[in-house]
């Protein structure tokens, strides 16, 4: 049995308007389990993590998804399981990482500095989601088409 999986799109350029933010790093549009759909990082920044390489971003895809279900098991624990999560924020030493929801079985994860507009970056986010949220829907792929 063989079949064909579909390519998924590289959602990415659909980020730009987000690392242009003063203070923002990255941004990445993530699947629900954990593939990466598109990254972009802001221009001339310095520091450990310049520039997100496709290795870095699909890691950090990974890690995305962990933290969102988490979020969902916290939050279904805590409210029921028909509470949803629209919104996840991690506070580190060196910025912030927001996560929300982008659509059906996507989100999209933006990194900033410690000094970024947090509240305008969310805002920023959920107006990317509202714009372009069909662009950003993770379909289900194709499924295995058996050969003959």
């Amino acid at each position: 049995m063989t079949g064909t999986i579909a390519p998924l799109p590289d959602l990415g350029w659909m980020l730009r308007p987000l690392t242009e933010i003063p203070g923002v790093r990255h941004a990445v549009v993530v699947s629900e389990d954990g593939l990466r759909l598109g990254h972009m990082s802001a221009a001339n920044l310095t520091g450990p993590v310049a520039a997100l390489s496709v290795d870095e971003a699909e890691a950090l895809s990974a890690a995305c998804a962990a933290m969102t279900m988490t979020g969902r098991s916290t939050t279904s624990l805590l409210f029921g399981t028909g509470a949803r999560v629209r919104q996840q924020m991690v506070e580190s030493d060196h910025g912030f990482v927001l996560f929300t929801h982008a659509g059906e079985g996507a989100y999209l994860g933006v990194a900033t500095d410690p000094q970024a507009d947090v509240g305008l970056v969310a805002q920023q986010m959920q107006l990317l989601v509202a714009k372009i949220g069909a662009h950003l829907t993770s379909q289900p792929r194709d499924p295995a088409a058996a050969s003959s």
